[in-house]
């Protein structure tokens, strides 16, 4: 075993394809980014200084919903169907809840990046397309990245009110240590997916 100054750190990464049939009519459906802004209290107003406000913006198109995770400036992710409503007139859909995840480190231009161009960003939208079903292109390990997520979504195509679909990217960087050899231990990452106003009230009541 190599000492530990001498060890690289390494890097994995998957994509999940999300195609959202699960809002019928799938024709009809957009990606709404709910930003949380702090908003600062008037002099006089409360005892308060700020509070949060939800900020909620429909992506036009599919560079509106290349979404990079930042901590400091939250946002839930809603997949909504505008045409379908709840008796409070609130959009049904669902939201995607982000797990532990991992931004690439790498050069744009290095040629790994190139075919994995995906971690570029967490979330992507694209309108659906029955050839793009593959994040890092058909043959991977061939790819030049000309065939990718990454260059689809450079079209930057229609996606509100469309039959559309989420790539979510997870992953992790890990620096190997001793407790990994001989075998390394199970590094789990993940992600949720919740129904937002897809019920009239609380489902197991």
């Amino acid at each position: 075993m190599a000492a530990p100054e001498q060890w690289r750190s390494l890097a994995a990464y998957k994509i999940r394809y999300l195609d959202n049939t699960f809002q019928p009519p799938c024709l009809n459906n957009s990606f709404v980014n709910v930003n949380l802004v702090k908003e600062r209290s008037l002099p006089g107003e409360s005892p308060r200084k700020s509070y949060l406000k939800a900020k909620r913006k429909i992506a036009k198109t599919e560079k509106d919903a290349q979404i990079k995770l930042k901590l400091y400036d939250p946002s839930e992710f809603h997949m909504i169907n505008p045409s379908k409503r709840s008796r409070l007139g609130n959009p049904t859909g669902y939201k995607i809840v982000p797990g532990g995840t991992a931004a690439s480190l790498l050069d744009h231009d290095d040629p790994p990046q190139l075919r994995s161009a995906f971690t570029n960003n967490q979330i992507w939208v694209t309108p659906y397309n029955k050839s793009e079903q593959w994040a890092g292109g058909l043959l991977t390990y061939q790819s030049r990245g000309d065939d990718t997520l990454a260059v689809w979504s450079e079209r930057d195509r229609s996606i509100e009110n469309k039959d559309i679909v989420l790539w979510y990217t997870l992953g992790f960087h890990h620096i190997p240590c001793q407790e990994d050899f001989p075998v390394m231990p199970t590094v789990t990452s993940g992600f949720e997916l919740k129904p937002v106003n897809f019920f009239e009230s609380n489902p197991i009541l």
